[in-house]
């Protein structure tokens, strides 16, 4: 029996009614790749603005709990100077001591959020400056800058390499440059560094750790000790309430802005952090996990800088992570 060459065509019942616009939607390929879920959570829940409820309950409660404690330390003091004198001169000491001690901490955060307005103030003045290029206000910015850093020794190159080049320029602009490549150039080395150990730290407790909530929790303390040493090599010197303050600030602004998804600049990494979750699901959110840590470091550079990234250039998230990685996942 010999067969026609040629077409078979094979008949099939509601073919028909497919049309372009009823056909199933085409799966995403990007959705198996990991999303870094662990920051991103961070951020949002930095974002999210308390309602007045809120604020009334929590302001309410702290009120009533330093009443009742207030009221109580002081029923315990007297009942001791009723039953013993000695005892209850002990315990007034005590409080006194613990009143001390709370104010010092308090003019202590007070300065610290003097210093990061002191740092706002001098950014906003030198963005002043590069805008009207006078080289006169040029000069008064670069004295500015230059005795911020006069208490520290780790400075002192700088300020003495930029005190011989100084007069040497007559342009506004180029005085500014100079004075960003001489003062910035070791303190965004420094911060650098501790980007990287950050990051490192996160990719790596998020990849072995494999219970839940913790590599939230990990971010959030080592974001929070990030923002802080960047905030002290700058010259900011963040307390504990300014520590959050800024990290409050920098993810917000990522969040406001979408930067803390994946970008242009995240793209090496999430196409590695895809390839290692190939082999595991957590090493994978590790890598991009990392990599938006790496990304709240480099704004938190920019909003504790006292100096805008203008002849230096701003650091690039891609090779933060790759320096701060290489060898976390790999055999030395």
């Amino acid at each position: 029996m010999s067969m026609k060459n040629g077409p078979v065509v094979i008949e099939m019942d509601g073919l028909d009614e497919i049309t372009p616009a009823t056909a199933p939607l085409v799966p995403d390929l990007h959705d198996d790749l990991p999303k870094g879920q662990a920051v991103q959570t961070l951020a949002l829940l930095a974002a999210r603005k308390p309602s007045f409820l809120w604020r009334l309950f929590v302001g309410t409660l702290l009120a009533l709990l330093t009443t009742v404690i207030s009221i109580a330390a002081w029923d315990f003091a007297a009942d001791m100077l009723g039953r013993n004198i000695w005892l209850g001169r002990a315990v007034l000491a005590g409080v006194g001591l613990f009143l001390f001690a709370g104010l010092g901490l308090s003019l202590r955060e007070y300065l610290s959020l003097a210093r990061l307005r002191r740092v706002d103030r001098l950014r906003s003045a030198v963005d002043e400056a590069l805008v009207l290029g006078e080289l006169a206000q040029a000069r008064a910015m670069s004295d500015q800058l230059a005795a911020f850093y006069r208490g520290r020794e780790d400075m002192r190159w700088a300020r003495e390499n930029l005190t011989t080049r100084r007069d040497e320029v007559l342009d506004g602009d180029a005085l500014l440059a100079v004075t960003e490549r001489d003062l910035m150039t070791p303190l965004d080395a420094a911060a650098k560094r501790e980007v990287e150990a950050a990051a490192r730290q996160v990719a790596s407790i998020t990849a072995i750790v494999p219970l839940a909530l913790a590599d939230v929790v990990v971010a959030l303390t080592a974001n929070l000790r990030m923002v802080r040493r960047i905030a002290e090599i700058y010259g900011g010197r963040a307390g504990s309430f300014g520590s959050w303050r800024l990290l409050k600030t920098v993810l917000v602004h990522l969040a406001a802005t979408g930067a803390v998804a994946v970008g242009d600049d995240l793209i090496g990494s999430v196409l590695g952090g895809g390839l290692v979750s190939k082999l595991s699901r957590r090493f994978g959110e590790g890598v991009v996990n990392g990599a938006l840590t790496a990304r709240v470091g480099v704004a938190a550079m920019e909003v504790c800088r006292p100096m805008p990234f203008r002849a230096l250039p701003r650091p690039r998230v891609t090779l933060l992570v790759k320096n701060a990685l290489t060898g976390l996942f790999t055999r030395s």
